[in-house]
Parts: structure tokens; C-alpha cells; sequence
């Protein structure tokens, strides 16, 4: 069962993934819980890799001995020579190619080079594209692709110019339009989602790309709709972390900083669990209590913590403190991981948490290469809802089921979005009920109660 509590698709007739620039495993986790088999995984960075190595040894098609073998690999180098030359999968085959582009090209408090930053990986996941011709596509980025959208409308427009040319169902976009005009035109295949919306106490504002080839929707007869929530109660930092937290101060439940047994009028541990536990309630309660978003950071800054001055403000408003991250819980050292003024800072383990991580995923490396992984991540319970929205599509008598947690955008609905900074409390577009036809047929899902 996944993070989301719902159970794993299993179809009869399998849909199969291949994931670029993989990181962590955020995004694959979440096409995994919607029912996708990754065929390959294609990562660089050596602890994401062996982060992906510790964890998908029992997923579908992979075993211990095949997750030992994932290595180190840009994403230039796939489907090349010296690279993954064949991973078994035949043109126009393949049912999703998914990946998060790198960041920095399109990153707000960046450069903003765009398509002329040497990291802009675009190109060669057009590349990719090109050769396999998956039946849909899904890449995710920074928002800063698309906010404000007079910077980068251009080069959005080339990229879905050229999914056009190759098959891809795209709408028309006119170079004549207006900045405004042309983003709006775009939002039915490209478009903001925030992860808060989808069970993540955390803004995180993404941009996702998602295109499906023309004569699969033609077999398939149901458009793509987006969905625009999960259905129930957002998401609070207090109801994710209140079992982890106390759990950490019940070790120093009648005991001080020091770890000695507490005096008279000293802090204990309770009072630190209390007092967390009354400030992130309360700000739970002023419809507060999401985190900003984690910031995962590069290799050229130091070390980790939980974002810059305003979101560091934003955390110990949730009684954190934001200035670094805390040992694990079994290399504890209470008076700098639990007992400070502002409130006790997070493990690696409550970060990954609040990212929508499963328990259960084991990251790799020390403490700081941990945190860029997890502050690097996909949301896997976003990806897991366009996943099940793309499988919606790709095994249409499913639908119903696949999309039953879920609000969906109708169809020709354009949502406004607002143009809010990355520390406000997210607006989402008003969610509508899906006209799309209601389907029936259950023979292709084999697990019952979806």
C-alpha cells in the first residue's frame, strides 16, 4: 500500500515507465503506486543512485540483483553507446517516459538562462522522446518555467512545437497571442500544480508537462483531465509528524538537555513534544499548518537546512527550528536536536515525510547528502495522481476507479492561476466536476476495491 493509503494497480495488461534524471526515487515512487513498471531508471548522482539501489530491488520486473546493478548516468549518455544501448523496449511501445528536468535553468532565485544554461536537459529528452515514442509523456520542473510566463512563452513553445511535429496532442499556439494568451493556451498540457492540494503538508508548486500521442487518445476515446485535489482534509504538518515527534522526545520524556534525569522547574522532554505540539496545532487550526517548501540545495552551498530567513520564520510559526537538520533519532543529542528555543529540528526522516516519502524508503548517504535528496524530490503523492490521471487514459475501462479519490478539472476548463509568492498559503483554481463519460469495465484491473 502506498503512502496515499491507496492500494497498487495491478493491471493485466502491465503499463510500463522509463524515468530520466530520477533523483531519489520521489517521482518513481509515485508512477510505481499508480500502477506504472519502470523499465529503467537513469540518474547521475551517485547517493540518489544507491537510494534507488536500497529501495526497488522488490518492485515489479526488478530484483536485488538488478537493483545492484543501476549506476551513475547523465542523461545525455542514454540510449547511447556505453549507455542503456536497449532496454528491451521497442518504438512506440513504451507507455510513459517520465523525468524531472534539472532545475536551475528555470529556478526563480537563478540565473534564469533557460535553454542557453549547459544543464538545460530538454533537448535531450526530446531526444529520448524521439527514439522510444512513448505513448504519453510527463516531465516536471520548477515553476519558474511558467511564472511569470513572458520569460520562457518562447522556448515553452518551441518544446511543444516539436512534440506536436512528432505525434504529440498539443494545442494550437499562436506566436501572435499575447504572452497571457499563450500560456493559458498551454495550461490544458502544461501547468502548475501544488502539491498541497494532493495530501502533502507542504506548498511546492511544481510545473508539469504532460502530452499524450494523438492516435492514443483516438484509440482510447478519453481525453486527459488533470486532477486538481485528493479528496478529504488537507494535509498538516502536526498530523504528519505528531507520532515521529513524540516518539523522539519520549526518550527525554522526565529527562533535561543533558539527558539527565530533570530537576525541578527544568525542560523536559514532554515539554518540548507539548510545546510543539500547541504551536503547530494552533497553526493548524488558523489554516496555517502546511510547510513551506523544502529546499533541497546544491553541492555548492553548504550545509543543509530548512530554507532561506522567511521560511525559517514560517517553520518556528509550526514550532521547528529551520537552522539545520537533527541527527537521527538513535544518534541523538538532545540539547542540539530537541531542545532549542525555537523548537526541536527536523530528521531526515520527518523532512522526507513531509515531502510525501513513504516510511519505509531507505536514503543513502550522510546526513546532509540525505537532505538534498529528499529536498531535491518529487512529491511522490503528485506524481502518483497524474500517473493515475495519464493510466486513466491508457487503460480507459479503468478510470473510474483510478480517479475516484481525486477532483478533476473538466475538460475545457483554464485554470486562473494566481501569481503568488513560494511562502504564501496556496489558492488553487475552483476544482469542477469531470463531464468526461463514466466508464465500467473492470476485466483489465485485476485488484478489486481500487
Amino acid at each position: 500500500m502506498s503512502a496515499s493509503g491507496r492500494e497498487r494497480p495491478q493491471f493485466t495488461r502491465p503499463l510500463t515507465s522509463v524515468e530520466i534524471c530520477a533523483g531519489a526515487g520521489g517521482q518513481a515512487v509515485g508512477l510505481h503506486n499508480a500502477g506504472f513498471d519502470h523499465l529503467a531508471l537513469v540518474e547521475w548522482d551517485p547517493h540518489a543512485v544507491d537510494t534507488l539501489r536500497a529501495n526497488v530491488g522488490d518492485w515489479p520486473g526488478w530484483s536485488e540483483e538488478r537493483a545492484k546493478e543501476l549506476r551513475s548516468m547523465d542523461v545525455r549518455e542514454f540510449l547511447k553507446p556505453g549507455g542503456i544501448e536497449n532496454p528491451g523496449i521497442e518504438r512506440k511501445k513504451l507507455n510513459l517516459l517520465a523525468g524531472g528536468v534539472p532545475c536551475p535553468p528555470f529556478s526563480l532565485a537563478g540565473k534564469r538562462l533557460g535553454k542557453d544554461d549547459e544543464r538545460d536537459l530538454f533537448p535531450d529528452a526530446l531526444r529520448i522522446i524521439d527514439e522510444l515514442m512513448p505513448e504519453a509523456v510527463m516531465i516536471e520542473n520548477v515553476r519558474g518555467i511558467l511564472e511569470p510566463p513572458e520569460v520562457f512563452i518562447d522556448y515553452r513553445r518551441d518544446i511543444l512545437g516539436e512534440l506536436r511535429d512528432l505525434g504529440y496532442a498539443v494545442p494550437e499556439i499562436k506566436k501572435s497571442w499575447s504572452a497571457e494568451q499563450q500560456d493559458r493556451a498551454m495550461r490544458k498540457v502544461w501547468r502548475r500544480i501544488d502539491a498541497s492540494n494532493f495530501g502533502v503538508p507542504q506548498l511546492r508548486p511544481r510545473a508539469i508537462l504532460v502530452v499524450i500521442r494523438e492516435d492514443v487518445l483516438n484509440d482510447s476515446g478519453i481525453e486527459f483531465v488533470w486532477p486538481s485535489r485528493v479528496k478529504g482534509k488537507q494535509a498538516t504538518v502536526v498530523g504528519e509528524l505528531a507520532v515521529s515527534m513524540e516518539a523522539r522526545c519520549r526518550k527525554y520524556w522526565t529527562k533535561n538537555k543533558n539527558g539527565e534525569r530533570a530537576k525541578p522547574g527544568e525542560r523536559t522532554g514532554k515539554d518540548v513534544y507539548q510545546d510543539w505540539l500547541d504551536k503547530a496545532s494552533k497553526a493548524a487550526e488558523l489554516g496555517r499548518g502546511i510547510a513551506p517548501t523544502l529546499v533541497g540545495g546544491s553541492k555548492k552551498h553548504g550545509g543543509a537546512d530548512l530554507g532561506p530567513t522567511r521560511a525559517k520564520r514560517a517553520w518556528e510559526a509550526l514550532g521547528v527550528d529551520g537552522m539545520g537538520l537533527a541527527n537521527d533519532p538513535e544518534k541523538c543529542d538532545p540539547e542540539r536536536d530537541l531542545f532549542r528555543p525555537a523548537g526541536p529540528m527536523l530528521t531526515v526522516e520527518q523532512a522526507a515525510l513531509i515531502q510525501g516519502f513513504p516510511p519505509d524508503w531507505k536514503f543513502q548517504g550522510r546526513k546532509t547528502a540525505q537532505y538534498r535528496q529528499v529536498g531535491n524530490a518529487f512529491p511522490p503523492l503528485v506524481a502518483e495522481a497524474v500517473g493515475r490521471a495519464i493510466a486513466a487514459v491508457l487503460r480507459s475501462e479503468c478510470r473510474d476507479e483510478l480517479l475516484r479519490d481525486y477532483e478533476l478539472d473538466s475538460r475545457d476548463s483554464v485554470v486562473d492561476l494566481p501569481q503568488q509568492e513560494q511562502m504564501a498559503l496556496p489558492v488553487s483554481g475552483r476544482a469542477s466536476e469531470s463531464s468526461a463519460p463514466s466508464v465500467h469495465y473492470r476485466s483489465d484491473l485485476v485488484r478489486a476495491g481500487v
